[in-house]
């Protein structure tokens, strides 16, 4: 038996990575598809041989096919009318980032939530990497010390074409809320304030800004500094951004692809003007599924056990305070303060 009766709502190409996950599920299955181009749906159920119904109307796609959970695979200037309108129905609702388009909207997201006591986790798929638990446990082990800072350099010159050419802020609201994201994961402290200096430097395809320079106050004291560009050829750092975190007894590093490294103060050997360090590398045990497959992991144990899944969106919309928190900082060249 099914526990779980999904539709999908938006029917473009990242959809297939949902579907592909859904598929290899035993309690779940695929109930119908939605776009707000019906044909996208109707072809989408051709390729995957989805012998299921096709909507343009989500309230009508729910009612029709008594689902109770909803993947949100539309894009960002869709999340909003599609999650609290599958919460509103009666179902749970997994979706794709970012919440909403707006801190209003998100926060106006959040309350359908806690109204309907049904539940909304958001895909955050870069928390859910081998390097990133292992750098999230070194630095939770106290073996750098108390953290004071951290930084990620964030550098791809990417051509996607499409929508994000378009965005007036394609850098902060598309891609840095993963860096956001994981720098919370990371640390366990959520932002406090924020200075932004956004800017879309000389051949930039971008119509927005594509780079920008934010400094976060966090609330554990840290301050996490974050400089990207998606518009940098050359010499580009990961997908991941490249970590460097300092505490009160070293430095760990992470650049994205290797596993993360650490120095520390070496006790046994006499201080000096610069400390004798002793390096170490960080063993990657964590046997989670990566990437989208293993938050879906984390989303649907979350409704089995009854509990909010650690991408919940009372959890996620502290990184959408430090986007949209850095769009407004940038925009009026002020500190913002949360």
């Amino acid at each position: 038996m099914n526990s779980f009766k999904i539709i999908v709502a938006g029917c473009g190409g990242m959809s297939n990575t949902w579907l592909d996950y859904a598929a290899q599920r035993e309690d779940a299955a695929i109930v119908g598809l939605v776009d707000v181009h019906l044909e996208a749906a109707k072809k989408m159920a051709e390729q995957r041989n989805l012998m299921v119904p096709t909507f343009s109307d989500l309230s009508q796609a729910i009612e029709e096919t008594k689902a109770n959970l909803v993947f949100d695979v539309t894009i960002p200037a869709a999340h909003k009318q599609i999650v609290t309108t599958a919460l509103k129905a009666g179902c749970h609702v997994f979706g794709e980032k970012p919440m909403a388009e707006s801190l209003e909207d998100a926060q106006a997201v959040l309350e359908v939530a806690d109204q309907t006591g049904n539940k909304y986790a958001v895909m955050q798929n870069r928390r859910y990497l081998k390097q990133i638990r292992a750098f999230h446990d070194l630095l939770s082990s106290d073996t750098i010390g108390t953290i004071g800072s951290l930084h990620a350099d964030f550098f791809i010159g990417a051509h996607f074409g499409g929508f994000r050419d378009l965005m007036d802020h394609p850098l902060i609201l598309d891609m840095a809320i993963h860096t956001f994201d994981q720098a919370r994961f990371i640390s366990g402290a959520n932002p406090v304030s924020v200075y932004c200096h956004e800017y879309n430097p000389p051949g930039s395809w971008y119509k927005g800004n594509a780079s920008a320079i934010c400094i976060f106050e966090m609330s554990d004291g840290s301050v996490f500094s974050y400089n990207g560009s998606w518009c940098a050829e050359g010499m580009n750092t990961s997908w991941e951004a490249d970590w460097r975190v300092t505490g009160s007894k070293g430095t760990a590093c992470w650049d994205g692809n290797s596993n993360p490294t650490y120095e520390v103060i070496d006790s046994n050997q006499q201080s000096s003007f610069i400390n004798p360090m002793k390096k170490g590398i960080v063993e990657c045990d964590w046997n989670g599924q990566e990437g989208h497959w293993g938050c879906l992991d984390e989303m649907f144990a979350s409704l089995k056990e009854d509990r909010l899944a650690e991408t919940d969106c009372h959890d996620n919309i502290e990184s959408m305070k430090m986007v949209f928190g850095a769009i407004e900082s940038a925009k009026t060249k002020q500190k913002i303060m949360f």
